[in-house]
């Protein structure tokens, strides 16, 4: 529930807290909520009627993940500006600590991207694939996770 809450607080809140009350967050940890004392920033582009992306956003609040959702009803400006190539586009972006995150991506693949900070641009799963966070299907496929650079050029960061 915690996480749920500091999801919809304004960019910036969780980690001002973090900054000015330390000693709140050791408490935290020792109480259950790693994730909350934990949360990166993420912004998410995505559209007010798609539920897929809805669910997406719903599973990296559950994996750690803060920050704030904003609505567009026309992805590809977005998209666009971000530096998502063509070839790996899906229905939503994030973006967190500077790298893109298109698709539905998992949620322990970004937060090992954020530990590890390889020099890409971001992680993306193309498409729609079954089994994959907010397209959970009861016949799942496998999938790539591929990380990009600035320049389109993508390799495999993960196999699901």
């Amino acid at each position: 529930m915690g996480v749920f809450l500091l999801f919809f607080v304004s960019p910036g809140v969780a980690a001002r807290l973090r900054r000015i009350v330390p000693a709140l967050w050791r408490p935290l940890l020792l109480l259950g909520f790693p994730a909350l004392a934990a949360a990166h920033e993420m912004t998410v582009f995505m559209s007010p009627t798609c539920l897929c992306c809805t669910k997406w956003a719903k599973h990296m609040r559950s994996g750690g993940f803060s920050g704030h959702v904003v609505s567009q009803q026309h992805m590809g400006p977005v998209k666009e500006r971000i530096g998502v190539p063509a070839a790996l586009r899906s229905c939503h972006t994030a973006v967190v600590d500077g790298y893109v995150i298109e698709g539905h991506v998992p949620a322990d693949a970004v937060s090992r991207l954020l530990q590890e900070r390889p020099a890409v641009a971001g992680l993306a799963v193309p498409g729609m694939p079954a089994g994959a966070p907010g397209m959970e299907s009861p016949r799942p496929e496998r999938y790539r996770i591929l990380s990009f650079d600035r320049g389109g050029a993508n390799t495999v960061f993960e196999l699901r």
